[in-house]
C-alpha cells in the first residue's frame, strides 16, 4: 500500500492549491476515499470525502463551498481543490480510504497501514 501526497505550499489568504493523492497497492477505484489534516498540536480533523465512484461527496462544514474532493479512477490519483484558504486551514494533509480512518465528532483515527507522508499546507495573512 502506498499513498503519496503532493501539491501543498505556502500561500497567502485567498489564495489557491491542488492537493493530490496517488494511490498504489489496493482496488482504489472500489473504496471511498477522504482528505484529513492535523494542525500542530490538534488532532486528525476529517476534511472531505468522496465515494468509490465519485459520484456523492461530503464536507466538513468548515471547508464547504471552498474545497472540491474528486477522483481520477483510471489514474489512481484523489484530488483536493482548495480555494479562499484561510489562515486556519494551515495543516498537513493526508489522504486515506474512508472505511480506514475511524472518525467519530468530525475527528479521526490514524490508520496502521494506509498512510503517507502528507502534503503541508500553509496559509499567511
Amino acid at each position: 500500500v502506498q499513498l503519496v501526497e503532493s501539491g501543498g505550499g505556502s500561500v497567502q489568504a485567498g489564495g489557491s492549491l491542488k492537493l493530490s493523492c496517488a494511490a498504489s497497492g489496493f482496488p482504489f477505484s472500489s473504496k471511498a476515499m477522504s482528505w484529513v489534516r492535523q494542525a500542530p498540536g490538534k488532532g486528525l480533523e476529517w476534511v472531505s470525502g468522496i465515494s468509490a465512484g465519485g459520484g456523492e461527496t461530503w464536507y466538513a462544514d468548515s471547508v464547504k463551498d471552498r474545497f472540491t474532493i474528486s477522483r481520477d479512477n483510471a489514474k489512481n490519483i484523489l484530488y483536493l481543490q482548495l480555494n479562499n484558504l484561510k489562515t486556519e486551514d494551515t495543516a498537513m494533509y493526508h489522504c486515506a480510504p474512508s472505511q480506514e480512518l475511524n472518525c467519530g465528532g468530525g475527528y479521526c483515527e490514524r490508520p496502521q497501514f494506509y498512510w503517507g507522508q502528507g502534503t503541508q499546507v500553509t496559509v499567511s495573512s
